[in-house]
């Protein structure tokens, strides 16, 4: 439905001189997908709907559930049992039927992520797993779509906007230039083990909404490469500069078919069993009874000289690691997680013919621990 100057229901809006009619019609124009309908969603849809975002995307898989509708504000105590991507197209239908809104009731995996995301402009992440903030985040990148990142905990939040070209920076920072790698199980727990107090998402989901329209219509300043925290029991906000990292792109899929044969939930759970610690590593050195594969790409640094290996990047390594006649393969990488995806693969291929491990923390932190 194409904007018509002087449409009473965006009258505030439209009033401002920074925005006004020509401002209307970009955010009436633009699509916008918000992934998660749940804490951070919530206020998010709803704002944006209200703002006439002309085409709005919801993918959740989850139902209302009572435990969340203190901070779930879209929902009421009669939907608890309902999907919320299709009760949430609902609600905000009524809200504001000039606009489309699509709902995908199911799971965003490396499946069915590229086909989704690819048919909007700006991305939000309003999830609250590691496993899908990875995965968005490698999708946009590859997409090269807008991300608007937020995330929630007890009493502070965070936002930021990634993958966002301007003039002044040229390679947009990403998720992985924050969080190069996931963290292990259990060392950082979710709302549901920590609490949250319900007004946080409301604050910090209509700024990921906020965010999501300076974007559209250019004004203001957005929060690119820029991670912004938000403390609600004092109030205080600070902002932290992100720079993009060469080496921090190097751990996303090169491609989209790489991307589709990731298992992120894999990647993001306890994977201690393919992993191999400094003590162990050495020790293996030492009795060179395994064959030691680099899986970077050859013009990463450092150079290793402590011992013998084969240089095969991640793309090649099920090729390429055919002809390995030891019982014990050791991948290693700059971090640990390209190695820790190449020895998930190579089990997967070997089965229980060969011993498969990464190097936990990768060589950069190997050769930091030797040098202390």
């Amino acid at each position: 439905m194409a904007y018509k100057q002087g449409n009473p229901r965006y009258q505030r809006q439209t009033a401002l001189k920074e925005l006004g009619d020509q401002g209307q019609e970009k955010l009436q124009d633009a699509k916008v997908l918000v992934i998660g309908a749940g804490g951070l969603g919530s206020p998010a849809l709803q704002y944006l709907a209200g703002a006439g975002i002309g085409t709005l995307g919801i993918v959740d898989h989850d139902l209302v559930s009572l435990s969340n509708l203190h901070r779930q504000t879209l929902y009421s105590a009669d939907d608890t049992g309902l999907s919320k991507a299709l009760r949430a197209q609902e609600i905000l239908a009524a809200l504001n039927p000039e606009i489309d809104i699509i709902s995908y009731n199911e799971m965003l995996n490396s499946s069915n992520a590229l086909n989704i995301i690819s048919g909007f402009g700006i991305i939000l992440d309003g999830t609250d797993n590691f496993a899908s903030r990875y995965l968005i985040n490698d999708a946009c990148v590859l997409l090269n779509k807008p991300l608007v990142y937020g995330a929630i905990s007890r009493f502070e939040g965070q936002i930021a906007v990634f993958n966002q070209l301007t003039n002044d920076t040229p390679v947009p920072a990403n998720y992985r230039d924050l969080f190069p790698d996931p963290p292990g199980e259990g060392e950082i727990l979710n709302c549901e083990e920590a609490g949250v107090l319900g007004t946080l998402p409301g604050i910090i989901g209509t700024m990921m909404a906020n965010e999501a329209i300076k974007l559209i219509t250019g004004i203001g300043k957005p929060l690119i490469n820029t991670l912004m925290t938000y403390n609600s029991l004092n109030n205080l906000m600070y902002e932290m500069e992100i720079q993009a990292a060469e080496h921090t792109r190097s751990l996303i899929p090169a491609n989209q078919t790489e991307f589709r044969n990731t298992d992120y939930e894999w990647l993001c759970s306890s994977r201690s069993e393919l992993e191999v610690d400094r003590a162990s590593f050495d020790k293996l050195i030492s009795d060179k009874s395994a064959t030691f594969i680099d899986v970077r790409e050859p013009h990463e640094l450092p150079f290793i000289t402590e011992f013998d290996h084969l240089k095969v990047p991640l793309g090649e390594i099920l090729e390429n690691a055919a002809g390995v006649d030891t019982e014990t393969i050791v991948l290693f990488c700059q971090s640990g997680a390209r190695s820790l995806r190449a020895a998930g693969a190579l089990t997967e291929k070997y089965g229980n013919s060969k011993k498969v491990y990464s190097l936990r923390g990768g060589i950069l932190n190997w050769k930091n621990l030797k040098g202390s």
